[in-house]
């Protein structure tokens, strides 16, 4: 059974999802394709590269997952397949694949443009084939040229404050509401952010109805949260906005 994975920012109420999934299952007739999420914001190539840290390995060895949010479509930008660490990883050459391309031994190439392709839509008329091509057991190294340098994202280390504190950043905010932030680990302990000084949970359930709290979220990111309730609304931050975590007095 062959594997394809979707993420794009194309929303659903479009035909583009449709036109993609229409040339895999051309190519590949008895492929899997999972919609992995189609509602990034547009061009919002951070969070893609979240998203990507989160899912691309939980998938088995085998599995090819296509990334399409490309907001230099059309452009110098190269188009790139990968392999890394037993999956195949394919989409524009801005970072959003960074996960993979951190990884020991990853295998990075450069796709043609074949002359037909839409400016506007390399998912449906580069990628997708890509992925087709894939699946159908075609090596790697024919679908393009070695690419040794591909644009590669990371998140901001948080810094060690001479007191022992930790100040970071969030760096998403998921559609509960909660704040992610690049802050590693810190079980216990009060998480700071503007004027509110907030306790850290080991779970939801521990706060109060409408109480704000920091929790240790499953990908192990310090998270600032309200039970029952959205934090990122309630305090006012969005991305990118400072928090500091020091243990409890």
């Amino acid at each position: 059974m062959t594997i394809i994975t979707l993420l794009t920012d194309f929303g659903t109420a479009d035909g583009y999802v449709a036109e993609m999934k229409g040339v895999l299952y051309s190519a590949v007739p008895g492929a899997t394709v999972v919609d992995l999420s189609h509602e990034i914001p547009p061009q919002d190539v951070e969070l893609a590269r979240l998203s990507v840290a989160r899912y691309w390995q939980r998938f088995p060895a085998g599995t090819i997952h296509l990334v399409v949010i490309d907001p230099a479509v059309g452009s110098l930008r190269a188009g790139l397949v990968v392999g890394s660490q037993g999956r195949f990883l394919v989409g524009p050459d801005n970072g959003a694949l960074s996960p993979a391309l951190l990884m020991p031994g990853a295998r990075v190439f450069r796709l043609g443009v074949p002359p037909h392709a839409a400016p506007t839509f390399h998912g449906r008329d580069v990628f997708a084939p890509a992925a087709a091509a894939l699946a159908l057991a075609q090596p790697l190294d024919s679908l393009g040229t070695a690419f040794a340098e591909p644009t590669i994202l990371r998140t901001p280390e948080p810094v060690r404050e001479p007191d022992g504190a930790l100040r970071g950043k969030v760096i998403a905010v998921d559609r509960f509401g909660n704040a992610v932030t690049n802050l590693v680990g810190a079980p216990a302990g009060i998480v700071e952010v503007g004027q509110h000084t907030i306790a850290v949970r080991r779970n939801y359930a521990e706060a109060g109805t409408g109480e704000l709290l920091g929790v240790i979220g499953s990908s192990g990111l310090l998270e600032i949260a309200r039970r029952d309730g959205n934090a990122a609304a309630t305090l006012g931050i969005e991305r990118g906005a400072e928090v500091r975590w020091r243990a409890d007095a």
